[in-house]
């Protein structure tokens, strides 16, 4: 009967160190939603701009007649397609949780945004880059290569090696860290997840950080899973260059809170364990 009375002086504790639905449902109703007349939420996608060290794809594609290997370099022309890549096309670059970051031929062959901020395009000279966004450099190099060549003849296509983000999260979700690529014009943090298969219960949704690279520097930001307003910030679509930081719980560290049954097993072997001792030196 002692034993028992020790178990339900307990059992507030337990209770209290369970996680409830609150701490794992994502996007709960919140007041504070924004939303617009037509019922909808407004789309609140932040514009990526170049950084330094950043690099670029480029493309400039021509006519089979147009000689566009002549005129710019010979560096990876397609030989009869009359076009010219200033970096190969490839594919996925980086795999989550290998050791090796960022894609080989990317790197060597890329558009290297230099310490002044610019790019070297062989033919053309150096081109701003940093802190412009891809559509206004495209728009410059097409008026460069427009001058070369029949406007409507030449099509310049300038691209990162898609969205490149990390996930680090605790020794539980080894599988979810890592560089990722998603190759998209957008991407959201719950498509990010997603992607790579969710979260656990350790991890704290309601403390997730970001740290997010803009020409001016590094910007912290910490957002709330649980919350449905997350859509109404910058941070719910993820960049070229964030770091996704997932934090464990508290509740998690100390051995409590994975689910109620463990919960209650960790707590009946505390108690158990402590009595076993309190018998013991009693007995000596």
């Amino acid at each position: 009967m002692k034993n028992l009375k020790y178990l339900f002086l307990l059992l507030p504790f337990l209770i209290t160190s369970c996680i409830t639905k609150k701490d794992v449902r994502y996007m709960q109703p919140s007041e504070s939603l924004v939303i617009n007349e037509e019922g909808l939420i407004p789309y609140n996608i932040p514009t990526y701009r170049i950084t330094k060290n950043d690099i670029l794809n480029l493309n400039i594609v021509t006519t089979p007649k147009g000689d566009a290997a002549q005129f710019y370099s010979s560096l990876n022309s397609s030989g009869g397609a009359g076009g010219i890549n200033n970096s190969a096309l490839v594919g996925v670059g980086g795999v989550g949780g290998s050791g090796v970051g960022g894609n080989v031929n990317f790197y060597f062959n890329g558009l290297k945004v230099d310490s002044k901020g610019d790019i070297n395009v062989f033919g053309i000279g150096y081109v701003k880059a940093e802190g412009r966004t891809l559509e206004d450099i495209t728009q410059e190099l097409q008026e460069k290569v427009n001058e070369n060549f029949q406007e409507g003849k030449s099509e310049v296509r300038l691209n990162t090696n898609g969205i490149t983000y990390y996930i680090l999260g605790d020794v539980e979700t080894t599988g979810l860290s890592g560089e990722k690529v998603a190759h998209k014009n957008t991407l959201t943090i719950t498509e990010a997840l997603a992607i790579n298969g969710g979260l656990n219960r350790t991890i704290d949704r309601t403390n997730i950080v970001i740290h997010r690279k803009l020409p001016e520097g590094i910007k912290v930001a910490k957002i709330d899973l649980t919350r449905e307003d997350i859509m109404n910030s910058p941070y719910y679509y993820v960049q070229n260059g964030d770091e996704i930081y997932l934090n464990t719980r508290g509740k998690s560290l100390n051995g409590f809170g994975k689910d109620p049954v463990q919960t209650l097993t960790t707590g009946v072997s505390v108690i158990t364990t402590a009595l076993s001792i309190y018998l013991l030196l009693k007995n000596l």
